[in-house]
């Protein structure tokens, strides 16, 4: 049979970000060198796109490019002295330290097998979550080269400037590198003190597929489902832990309502008008009994709490009957664990649900300064709304365009664009 040239692009595409991250993790779990995992992987893929069209796709085409990926590893450590010393130093100190520190690696490379990838980055969630690394070089490093996300989008879900998101990065892969942070998997004892920095990244690359800060689409599945899935996994090795199961109650509750999310040209629905009767049941059902359970146990936290916001969401057979003044109360409480712009995003507009467009409008108006909100559309949209409401077209006209100036996918610029029409209108 004549090789396909076409099958290249229909198999990697196939792929996807998912085993290319697998791949990423497994990389730097052997290497413990981000740059390089990123480098030799990028060059496999190269090589695939060079070779496959003539000499045909490999039957276990993951497994070619992991193989591929680190025969050029081991090539750009031999051109780097630098790189030869670092390794030499980690295998040395692999052989000292008892564990199975290098067990998730080997079995990817080898025993890789399309629908059956052991997954390897729940661990390495674990490992980054090292207390070496500050809180958010623990969450940047995962979100960037363990979850798909480009260093835009990071910055975007952490509301800050693109160049200083990178920086970030720069130091957190300097810190380990100097550091020499074990790659293993942590012992029992340290698995609760990373949990919290695990559950955090787990929630940040769901809402990325909730509300995509680029790209053509308003959302991303694959990063929906992908977080649901991890989740999961982590509730099954974990099942004592209340607010992972809060975390995939939220997760849950919010994916149920997916299929109404988009309108047929992709533009985002509010949730005011979306078709209730088409919101997932099964999953309603599933997120419910989970929040039920953990809201009454001593570990639920704001995870929990934010499950039983979406619940009470959930319940509401109609808009107009959403359980507004429980909800406010809810976020209230909320902002006592998360004292975070985006929890006082939100109470706001909890706030002008219960008592009136006015109160919302003073509560927003107290955050108007904070320079993360300014950079995050919701914001904007929710400030525009509230003045629509009130009659001051022109303003909300205004706040529109500024939602337009931040970071945010081209679906929702459109759905703004539209918006501020219909007000000049």
């Amino acid at each position: 049979m004549e090789p396909d040239p076409d099958a290249t692009a229909r198999v990697l595409s196939a792929i996807g970000e998912e085993d290319f991250g697998r791949l990423l993790a497994s990389l730097v779990t052997r290497y413990r060198d981000f740059d390089l995992a990123e480098e030799a992987l990028h060059d496999a893929v190269l090589r695939a796109v060079e070779t496959w069209p003539s000499r045909g796709v490999p039957e276990r085409p993951q497994a070619w490019l992991m193989a591929t990926a680190k025969n050029r590893a081991i090539d750009l450590i031999r051109a780097d002295e630098v790189r030869t010393r670092h390794l030499a130093r980690l295998r040395i100190e692999d052989e000292l330290r008892p564990g199975d520190h290098d067990d998730h690696a080997v079995r990817l490379g080898e025993e890789m097998d399309g629908a059956d990838i052991p997954d390897e980055r729940l661990g390495l969630f674990f490992t980054c979550s090292h207390p070496t690394l500050r809180e958010d070089e623990r969450i940047v490093l995962i979100l960037r080269f363990l979850s798909g996300l480009t260093t835009a989008e990071v910055a975007a879900g952490f509301l800050v400037e693109t160049a200083t998101m990178q920086q970030r990065i720069v130091r957190a892969k300097q810190r380990i590198l100097k550091t020499g942070i074990p790659f293993g998997r942590p012992a029992p004892d340290e698995i609760s003190d990373r949990l919290p920095g695990v559950l955090r990244v787990l929630y940040l690359i769901f809402t990325q597929g909730i509300n995509a800060t680029s790209g053509p689409a308003h959302t991303r599945v694959d990063l929906q489902r992908e977080a649901i899935r991890l989740t999961r996994l982590l509730v099954g090795y974990l099942p004592g832990q209340t607010e992972a199961r809060g975390l995939l109650a939220l997760l849950l509750l919010t994916r149920a309502r997916e299929s109404t999310r988009v309108a047929q040209d992709g533009r985002p629905v509010p949730l005011a008008d979306q078709d209730r009767s088409k919101w997932d049941s099964f999953l309603i059902a599933e997120g419910t009994a989970l929040v039920d359970t953990a809201a009454g146990e001593p570990g639920a936290g704001a995870f929990t709490i934010q499950a039983a916001i979406a619940a009470l969401h959930a319940d509401a057979a109609r808009f107009a009957d959403t359980d507004w003044k429980q909800i406010l109360v809810l976020y209230r409480m909320l902002s006592d664990l998360d004292p975070s712009p985006v929890v006082a995003l939100n109470t706001a507009i909890a706030l002008g649900k219960v008592s009136g467009p006015e109160a919302a409008m003073s509560a927003l108006d107290k955050l108007a300064d904070d320079p993360q909100l300014l950079r995050h559309r919701p914001f904007h949209i929710a400030r525009a709304i509230t003045l629509d409401e009130l009659g001051r077209t022109s303003e909300a006209e205004d706040a529109y365009a500024a939602g337009l100036d931040c970071p945010g996918n081209d679906a929702e610029s459109e759905f703004i664009t539209a918006r501020i029409t219909d007000l000049q209108r």
